[in-house]
């Protein structure tokens, strides 16, 4: 089978397109294994789709379904252009919705998924925290100090609410984010729907602007704006390579 691999702010994926509709999670888990497989944060699965230009199935390298990734968006957007599955601005079908997204050159940007509020704001250990869904869920707190990522609270928040776990820093106007990911079960180098989520719990408490540049983990420069109550990201991606793989 032809795959191709894409790195997105450090989050990277194999990524194929197919016509036939079927359970891939055991697939996921041996390709994006680092050891014995391609190695990955997630597997893309670009199928045809009657309204879309294409749906896709979604998994972490765990083999569970997520209903969406920001990262990812960006980097199957780039991957159906450069196969000529789509135009440079396409629609495409997820579990968290319709995305579109806009190729241009290495760059993507996708409009997401409405944001939701799943709570509101509330303490725990120690901590302040935000709760809201991107597409998928995320808990979010500010620290003064990114240093004070805490992985085995991250790890406890995770479990205790099913959600991704971000701690977030604002510093010379732009945002900084570390995120423990869930179906990963470690921090991971850039989470979109978690920026995504962190700057608009800092937009509505007015720390930040309609517009912002983002720095995950990787510390790759990101860019988040709001435009009427919808959040866009935007950034580069990037074809690690092409191959053929044997049939798992």
């Amino acid at each position: 089978m032809q795959i191709s691999k894409y790195n997105a702010s450090g989050n990277d994926f194999v990524i194929f397109h197919t016509f036939k509709e079927i359970d891939r999670s055991d697939l996921a888990k041996k390709l994006c294994d680092r050891q014995n497989g391609v190695g990955a944060d997630g597997l893309i699965v670009l199928l045809p789709h009657e309204k879309y230009d294409f749906k896709w199935q979604f998994y972490n390298n765990d083999g569970s379904v997520a209903h969406m990734c920001g990262n990812g968006t960006r980097a199957c957007a780039h991957y159906a252009f450069q196969n000529g599955l789509a135009q440079e601005k396409m629609s495409f079908l997820t579990l968290a919705g319709v995305i579109t997204s806009t190729v241009t050159d290495s760059v993507v940007e996708t409009l997401l998924s409405k944001t939701e509020k799943l709570s509101d704001p509330f303490e725990e250990e120690g901590l302040l925290w935000y709760f809201y869904d991107t597409g998928v869920p995320h808990l979010l707190t500010f620290i003064d100090n990114l240093d004070k990522f805490d992985l085995t609270l991250a790890s406890k928040m995770r479990f205790k609410y099913n959600a991704n776990v971000n701690f977030a820093n604002i510093k010379d106007e732009a945002l900084h984010v570390r995120t423990y990911e869930r179906g990963v079960e470690a921090e991971t180098l850039a989470c979109g729907t978690g920026m995504a989520a962190c700057f608009y719990a800092a937009w509505q408490k007015k720390l930040l602007r309609d517009s912002s540049k983002v720095y995950p983990t990787s510390g790759e420069e990101l860019g988040l704006r709001i435009e009427g109550k919808r959040l866009y990201f935007k950034g580069k991606v990037s074809k690690v390579f092409d191959t053929v793989v044997d049939a798992f």
